[in-house]
């Protein structure tokens, strides 16, 4: 038309698909990946008709509105899991929202479940980061699960207390334990008992993998019957038989027949595994047996092939295929950067049976906290300056890239981290310990795992004082007091600080207090006393003098207060020499940190130009390093500023990248 030009080009940063229209411009949001956490199942898999219909009518049920349960209980090795695998995967579509898995076993500690920590797990999984106050947690989920249908599979469930706490809005919910759950039958849970297989399901089992000429009827029947009709015995049986032409059916119902020396829980609880097991395990390579005993010692519930690699399993790749062949490991899906493998509880139980007896078990347990002590150090290191009172350790092992590939390390690593924690109190190998607890901060300063945080910050805090070494003893309670201090549990917090005080006559390292003195200085701030606070950050950051990281995160803090104080000219001042040393010393973390703050003390002043400026250089520089808590909190800043400033565009900009790093883990 005269007059008029058409233009079809989109300007400005966009993320995500664009929709063009006259006039009409839609952002499209990013797709959102469905999580499918459970394993596949395999392709043997027999009966189950009576489960596999009490699942279809729970699924029909949670189509009506509200979530559905069902419980189900039996021994160790019964199929419980496979039996959830395989409902999953032929009804996964009918859960848009994912389908999640967590095993609580992996979060239980002295009895008691990490059940904010599983939360936290399921919210990033569903795109949704977790609020820092784990109170929230429980309201975010149910709120993400009210438009988000979802099949959630809690293993190792041991009270339906446990249950009860994690239901979604919406979904269907399957818990599975050795314990009955009856009492779930409150909230409309189907509670029912997976007994082994019969007779005839567990030789149909058999003649699923078996040629129906090798092994006569009466040697199919009595391997079934050895095996005590538990799927997990005769998949590792079965999978040795194929892999072994010349072994007969004959020979192992023979063996099955006649071993000895028992573990009593496995002849009890579990009907007589360890004799099913000891012959699977006697049959596997050197390497393989190597990396059976490593599962019966590791403390933790997940092996991997640089762990293996690490305490000495020879050909580490080619043992963890041979076990997971035999069903002795599965992949553990969606656990983070690597592949991590993990065993079934009875099979853990039966390689403790295999390690105990070894002359150099306490070794390869040393071995194995070595391994995480080095990695935990290495990843430590990689997030930036700080701190640290113990010398480099890993030079070894492998490093990390940067510090958001050590980050994610870390988490999925953490309950292998906490369980190493405490085996290695047990041993009394407290200098291990201590260590490892000081390397845990970033990990759990920056992730929130505050039930990991408080449980091994109490067993350092005693690992120390027996290590005889004050400097650590104050370390740990001051991390402890942080953790309390993040939780709002401020009387914690003090009592914490207090303790570590009993201690500073007998400090070698000045920087030990003047880290006490930092967190009174933030109890302060929180107690509305900033003057109190920039005398506390005042002394912590003379105690610094020499160390030029930790004079420039002590102005950071004092700038802080100074501004709370009502003195933002003077925060500005103490923000200029640290970013100054900063520069010099090439310190990239507080780099990044000290903008925010600039930002803070440009609006206080009334210069909100400046305020922007600053702000969007600590986005740029948060972005960057991935940091996206921080980027988060500039952005959050930056939205402030735009409404006072009444720009609409900024504005929203920030609050689209806002949206954008809900979706992001961490």
């Amino acid at each position: 038309m005269d007059g008029y030009e058409v233009s079809n080009s989109v300007s400005g940063t966009v993320h995500g698909d664009v929709i063009q229209g006259q006039n009409v411009t839609v952002h499209l949001p990013p797709k959102r990946r469905i999580p499918y956490q459970v394993r596949p199942p395999r392709a043997s898999f027999v009966n189950r008709e009576r489960e596999l219909a009490a699942l279809t009518a729970a699924l029909a049920r949670s189509e009506q509105g509200g979530p559905a349960v069902v419980a189900f209980s039996g021994l160790g090795g019964v199929g419980k899991t496979e039996l959830v695998a395989k409902f999953a995967k032929e009804r996964a579509s009918h859960f848009p929202g994912g389908v999640l898995y967590a095993d609580l076993k992996a979060y239980r500690h002295r009895s008691a479940v990490d059940l904010p920590g599983v939360l936290e797990g399921f919210l990033r999984a569903l795109g949704v980061r977790p609020p820092d106050a784990e109170a929230e947690r429980f309201g975010e989920f149910r709120t993400v699960t009210a438009d988000q249908r979802c099949l959630i599979f809690l293993d190792n469930v041991e009270h339906a207390a446990e249950v009860r706490a994690l239901l979604p809005s919406g979904g269907l919910v399957v818990a599975a334990g050795r314990r009955r759950l009856d009492a779930l039958r409150m909230e409309g849970a189907e509670v029912l008992e997976l007994d082994r297989l019969s007779a005839a399901a567990g030789a149909a089992l058999v003649r699923g993998w078996l040629s129906a000429g090798r092994g006569t009827e009466v040697e199919v029947a009595a391997l079934v019957e050895r095996c005590q009709g538990l799927p997990l015995a005769l998949n590792a049986v079965g999978s040795q038989l194929l892999g072994r032409g010349r072994l007969s059916v004959g020979q192992v119902v023979a063996e099955l027949s006649h071993q000895e020396g028992r573990l009593a829980i496995l002849n009890n609880e579990e009907g007589n595994l360890r004799e099913t097991y000891d012959p699977v395990y006697q049959r596997l390579s050197s390497p393989g047996r190597s990396l059976y005993r490593l599962i019966g010692v590791h403390p933790g519930p997940f092996v991997s092939a640089e762990l293996a690699d690490a305490v000495g399993v020879e050909r580490a790749e080619e043992a963890l295929d041979e076990l997971c062949a035999v069903h002795l490991l599965d992949v553990v899906v969606d656990q983070g950067p690597g592949e991590r493998f993990q065993a079934h509880d009875v099979v853990r139980t039966h390689a403790y049976a295999c390690a105990r007896e070894l002359p150099d078990r306490g070794e390869l347990l040393a071995r194995v906290v070595a391994y995480y002590r080095g990695r935990a150090s290495l990843a430590d290191r990689a997030m930036g300056a700080r701190l640290r009172l113990q010398e480099p350790s890993g030079e070894d092992l492998p490093g990390f890239r940067c510090g958001a590939d050590a980050l994610e390390w870390l988490h999925a690593e953490r309950a292998n981290l906490r369980a190493v924690v405490e085996a290695a109190a047990e041993r009394r190998w407290h200098d291990e310990v201590w260590r490892l607890c000081e390397s845990l901060w970033p990990l759990y300063h920056g992730r929130k795992l505050y039930a990991d945080w408080i449980a091994t910050h109490e067993v350092g805090i005693e690992s120390a004082r027996w290590a005889n070494n004050p400097d650590a003893v104050v370390r740990m309670h001051n991390q402890l007091a942080r953790a309390h201090y993040e939780r709002e549990e401020f009387g914690l917090a003090a009592e914490q600080l207090a303790l570590g005080a009993e201690q500073v006559p007998l400090v070698a390292d000045r920087r030990v207090v003047g880290v006490l003195y930092e967190t009174d200085g933030l109890l302060c701030l929180a107690d509305g006393r900033p003057g109190d606070a920039v005398e506390r950050f005042t002394l912590a950051r003379e105690a610094n003098e020499g160390d030029a990281h930790g004079e420039i995160v002590q102005s950071y803090n004092l700038a802080q207060a100074l501004i709370a104080d009502g003195r933002a000219d003077e925060a500005l001042a103490a923000l200029a020499g640290a970013t100054v040393r900063a520069v010099a010393t090439a310190d990239h973390d507080m780099l990044m940190k000290l903008p925010l703050v600039h930002a803070r003390a440009h609006r206080a002043l009334g210069q909100l130009d400046r305020a922007v400026e600053q702000a969007g250089t600590c986005v740029e520089r948060a972005r960057a390093r991935k940091q996206y808590a921080k980027e988060a909190q500039a952005h959050s800043l930056l939205v402030a500023l735009a409404e006072q400033l009444d720009d609409a565009e900024l504005a929203e900009r920030s609050r689209a990248r806002l949206r954008e790093l809900q979706e992001l883990p961490g």
